[in-house]
């Protein structure tokens, strides 16, 4: 808006605490905010949730249809809300999204939907500058979780500019019936490579699976205890200022029926990876060729967390170096939802954690509004 000719800039509102991300890290965060005695407020003494999403459900809520929710790996519910009576034929898109909106409204969260966090910069009297499509924020502590879902990762490799078919990756992918009649390549080694193959290898003229480790597979069930483990694993190498790596990475994938079935048919016989693509397909080392139409590169995704960048937080590693959630370059910000808390599990732990330090570091810096 323009007042005089002269375009107006609306003053910062200021918060203690800022929620950048409203799934299952947000939810949790903004959880234990409340639970700790803070309101969600727009004045200086509340906190603020604000989610890029058109709606309540998180990543969750882009997933494919043909993932049911009987289907999901790992699914444990929320701090203070169970998940109780889901139909486990219903496309978890739909299950998650409800049960994420009956928590907002349970708890009275108040998300702001849909604001982009743009970036975040150093402010004036010891806050921080938060710029979002929805205006400029000026908490005390922020808390990113923003997930991984914006920022699918795209390896590169030789000829993949030259192949003529179509390449797409999990954050797209539209369901089995794209790849009717079709040759089909899929690449990595994660459940969502397994979930893809299973359900493409029916319809498709032929598949092919490529990774570059072996796959592990865990038979039994896969408790919180763990859950906890993996998790504890995965935040060692993020305590060193290492990219993290995916909870997967480190329990290995889930044993089921259809993945021994897969198994047994050929579907998940896995190769190494590939050394080039070409117009028409892939070649190995071996010169083995594969002729594909499509290759889907379910590949994971990298965290999201550009909007961190003018704080200059990474280390020379590459990575954000962490103390549980707290950033060691800047202890007013925390990251609930990346690496060792992307997983539900790791999530309502980390959430609460972010919370219990905040708090502390708010009553040992009280800043002027």
């Amino acid at each position: 808006m323009k007042q005089n000719g002269t375009p107006r800039t609306e003053a910062p509102r200021p918060v203690d605490v800022l929620v950048a991300g409203a799934g299952q890290a947000g939810l949790s965060a903004a959880y234990h905010l409340r639970r700790s005695g803070m309101e969600p407020a727009d004045g200086p003494g509340g906190f603020v949730v604000l989610d890029h999403a058109p709606r309540p459900g998180g990543a969750w809520q882009f997933r494919w249809p043909t993932l049911t929710y009987g289907r999901v790996h790992g699914m444990h519910a929320l701090p203070g809300m169970e998940l109780t009576g889901a139909d486990e034929t219903r496309p978890s898109s739909e299950v998650i999204g409800a049960y994420f909106r009956a928590y907002e409204e349970r708890f009275g969260l108040r998300v702001r939907r849909p604001v982009d966090v743009r970036a975040v910069r150093e402010g004036e009297g010891g806050r921080l500058l938060v710029e979002t499509s929805d205006g400029v924020w000026a908490p005390r502590a922020l808390i990113s979780a923003t997930g991984t879902w914006d920022r699918p990762f795209w390896p590169r490799y030789p000829g993949q500019e030259e192949f003529r078919g179509r390449q797409l990756h999990t954050a797209g992918y539209p369901g089995p019936d794209a790849f009717a009649g079709q040759r089909v390549l899929v690449v990595g080694g994660g459940t969502s490579a397994v979930q893809h193959l299973l359900e493409i290898a029916p319809v498709a003229a032929a598949t092919a699976w490529a990774t570059r480790r072996p796959p592990e597979f865990h038979d039994g069930p896969f408790d919180e205890d763990q859950g906890r483990q993996a998790v504890a694993r995965v935040d060692e190498r993020v305590r060193q200022g290492l990219p993290p790596r995916s909870v997967v990475s480190v329990t290995g994938l889930p044993m089921n029926e259809a993945i021994r079935r897969g198994m047994a048919d050929g579907t998940l016989s896995r190769r190494p990876m590939f050394e080039r693509l070409t117009p028409e397909g892939a070649v190995w080392a071996d010169g083995t060729v594969f002729e594909a139409d499509v290759v889907l590169w379910a590949t994971g995704f990298r965290a999201a967390v550009d909007h961190l960048a003018p704080l200059r937080l990474r280390e020379p590693g590459g990575g954000i170096q962490v103390d549980g959630t707290r950033v060691v370059r800047d202890p007013r910000v925390h990251l609930v939802g990346y690496g060792p808390s992307a997983s539900t599990i790791g999530a309502n732990r980390a959430g609460r954690a972010a919370v219990r330090e905040i708090r502390a570091l708010l009553a040992r810096e009280p800043v002027a509004v």
